[in-house]
């Protein structure tokens, strides 16, 4: 069954067709202003339409007759117009309390559930040989959050990290390897197989490795050039190179699963540019053929820029004069992959705005090729998180944090306002610190989804930490004063039972919880965890208004009553929890 607000608004755009106005003007919404959960302000929109009709009628007027042929709806308990013409809209209390029976029975908690699609999720996009660090937050936490929005609502995803896996730093990795271990059997250009299963470097001597070559490489024209040809012979598929690079990706992708695991995040696919190297010569020779592409002083290029249009769009680069693949290629390539082993029904990219051009291009040249359909494909990208000097955060030296580093922070921020609120003081070391831990995840990630995706915002661990205002720490402690409620009442040997709501309290608690299906809807469809993070801010504060108005295990209070306010507590966590679970976000079970 659909929400109060759906049905009213499919009451309303009837009524005004009836009343011979276009449907799209009567969109019922939660209302802005006054006491009326929801208004209609579709009086305004008719009256403009009714004088290009030469008819005299004011916006009141067609508000009067709107609600005269709706003030016998079931489910209205009155209307009235406020200001030029906006109508007021109160539920009756039967209806509300229908629907919070509703909501209790319903597993999805009113999520619908649209035609299923296949859709691949790309977001991570971690480099092999590097440590994660903060640049790859973001990503990580709003690719996860909508890779989850979509698998609540039915839809089969999967979740792929796309590492970065090929090009100059392997090159770079190889030729210093062999400069600190010049024996291994891996640089024996006769040798084509039996390499030692055993990685003869961990991802600590990556880390090293790789800053060491690169370094060098920047001050010393023949190191440069050491790593450009060790990195020919890797995609010219030299085998103990190819050996060495399958050692390099196994050690980075048991890094990086802890990393992201410490986050949160998990993926489906674990797949790099590496994977597709071998599709590239076939997909040119495709595009060749469809005469989509043309040699540009050199190189070889595909043009994606439309007649007339005003911003320039410049050419996708397959083949550089050197030859040489580039990224437009590998993402290209990566295209054609997924088309061959999952042919999904969409492809979402989470990645930085900063990305946006290069995958206008790289889109435009799929569809060119008639690979894709322009809908498929989709660029969900996102501002940076700064500083308080306003720029990317970096650390006080000027070098990029490390991801552990960056939760190590917010650790130790969770852990100071517990000791400062005197949050579990009586809990042990080993469940303090494990809450610490939840508390710092939800701060860090609640911080990052609350915002508009596009926007950028300031790292200020203090502010993200506080139990009060809009924070993850307000929400998780939330979840823990229900789970308290029921504890206790449990241990009173109190029951729940049928929703009878009554109190204002009440009524606006039911309301804030009707709207979770439209929240998950209007965020899956935007790819913006935002507006689920405002609606379970908006469940959380209202949990706290019926909590302080409406007494649950108070002595007196009357056992029907008491049961209906356990059930819309049990309902309100179990929201909260399913919301918070969406957003990637674990609450503890008591602090």
């Amino acid at each position: 069954m659909s929400s109060i607000l759906d049905r009213l608004d499919a009451a309303f755009r009837e009524t005004f067709t009836a009343m011979d106005f276009p449907a799209q003007i009567a969109g019922v919404q939660e209302s802005t202003r006054g006491d009326a959960p929801f208004q209609c302000n579709g009086a305004m929109g008719a009256a403009g339409i009714a004088k290009k009709r030469g008819e005299k009628l004011n916006p009141r007027d067609i508000a009067a007759r709107a609600i005269e042929r709706l003030q016998d709806h079931p489910l209205i308990e009155k209307m009235d117009i406020g200001g030029p013409g906006f109508i007021n809209i109160y539920p009756s209390q039967t209806a509300i309390s229908l629907r919070a029976a509703e909501l209790v029975a319903d597993k999805k908690m009113g999520i619908a559930q649209p035609d299923s699609l296949s859709i691949i999720v790309d977001y991570g996009g971690a480099n092999v040989a590097k440590p994660m660090h903060v640049g790859h937050l973001r990503s990580a936490v709003i690719g996860e959050a909508i890779k989850r929005l979509l698998r609540v609502q039915g839809h089969n995803v999967l979740g792929d990290v796309h590492m970065g896996d090929w090009g100059l730093q392997m090159g770079h990795l190889i030729s210093e390897l062999e400069i600190e271990q010049p024996n291994l059997p891996y640089f024996d250009a006769d040798k084509t197989e039996d390499f030692p299963t055993k990685s003869p470097v961990t991802m600590d001597d990556l880390a090293r490795l790789y800053p060491q070559a690169s370094n060098a490489a920047k001050s010393d024209k023949g190191r440069m050039e050491r790593s450009r040809v060790a990195t020919a012979e890797l995609q010219a598929g030299r085998a103990g190179y190819m050996a060495l690079l399958g050692h390099f990706i196994d050690v980075s992708v048991a890094a990086l699963k802890v990393g992201y695991g410490n986050l949160g995040v998990e993926f489906d696919l674990w797949k790099g540019e590496a994977c597709v190297d071998p599709l590239i010569p076939d997909m040119i020779q495709e595009l060749k053929a469809k005469g989509i592409t043309e040699e540009d002083d050199g190189a070889l290029i595909i043009r994606v820029e439309e007649e007339g249009e005003k911003k320039e769009i410049p050419p996708v680069m397959l083949l550089a004069s050197s030859g040489a693949v580039l990224y437009h290629t590998t993402d290209l390539a990566t295209l054609v992959d997924r088309k061959a082993e999952n042919n999904p029904d969409l492809i979402v990219y989470v990645v930085d705005q900063r990305q946006a051009l290069h995958f206008e291009q790289v889109f435009r040249a799929a569809v060119k090729a008639d690979w894709y359909k322009a809908e498929q494909l989709y660029h969900v990208g996102f501002g940076t998180m700064n500083g308080k000097d306003g720029k990317p955060f970096k650390t006080r030296e000027g070098g990029v944090l490390r991801l552990e580093d960056l939760l190590d922070i917010m650790n130790e921020a969770a852990m100071k306002r517990l000791d400062e609120s005197g949050i579990g003081a009586d809990f042990d070391e080993a469940e303090r610190s494990e809450i610490a831990r939840k508390v710092g995840l939800a701060a860090l990630k609640f911080a990052d989804l609350q915002n508009q995706r596009l926007t950028n915002y300031v790292f200020d661990p203090e502010r993200f930490t506080a139990f009060e205002g809009k924070t993850g720490p307000y929400l998780l402690y939330a979840v823990v004063r229900i789970k308290s409620i029921l504890r206790k009442a449990e241990a009173q040997g109190a029951k729940a039972g049928d929703i009878n709501v009554v109190a204002p309290a009440e009524q606006q608690l039911v309301l804030a919880l009707d709207g979770f299906g439209r929240a998950v809807s209007i965020s899956a469809e935007k790819y913006s965890p935002h507006i689920l993070c405002d609606h379970i801010y908006k469940v959380a504060q209202a949990f706290s208004r019926f909590y302080s108005e409406c007494p649950i295990l108070v002595d007196g209070t009357p056992a029907d009553v008491k049961a209906s306010r356990l059930t819309l507590a049990m309902l309100t966590l179990r929201q909260l929890e399913m919301g918070l679970n969406i957003l990637g976000i674990e609450a503890p079970d008591r602090m």
